[in-house]
């Protein structure tokens, strides 16, 4: 059997090599929706009273995370690729670095999630196809 001081010894190694694959990996960006705001948008609040509290739970949350930026302030590196538009709200379907559709507004709660499952069918579409 080996020695306590062999195995915090090997334990240690093995983290360090872990973290150094964690670190130095590439990084591949999963499907988000991207939500641009301002404050004071009147139906940036009625999304956040009515989807917000339960999207994380749902089949489209954990699918899509939400990620939400103000419009007002510097556009995130990462979505440099995103044409932004001053109309708030704005939900941007995204993976690995590019856009796969968007909805302008919010149109209410049974519009939005019947248009976010399209723009989900057709990012499940783009993901099949290559």
């Amino acid at each position: 059997m080996a020695s306590m001081p062999s195995l915090v010894k090997y334990f240690m190694r093995a983290v360090s090599i872990g973290a150094f694959f964690i670190i130095f990996a590439p990084q591949t960006r999963a499907a988000e929706l991207v939500m641009f705001e301002q404050v004071g948008c009147a139906w940036c609040q009625i999304f956040d009273r009515e989807i917000a509290p339960v999207y994380g739970k749902t089949a489209e949350g954990l699918r899509a995370p939400l990620r939400r930026v103000d419009i007002d302030g510097a556009l995130p590196a990462d979505l440099s690729y995103i044409r932004v538009e001053r109309l708030t709200p704005l939900f941007v379907l995204t993976d690995n670095g590019r856009e796969i559709g968007r909805i302008r507004g919010y149109p209410g709660e049974d519009n939005f999630w019947g248009l976010l499952g399209a723009l989900i069918k057709k990012l499940d579409g783009s993901e099949t196809s290559g």
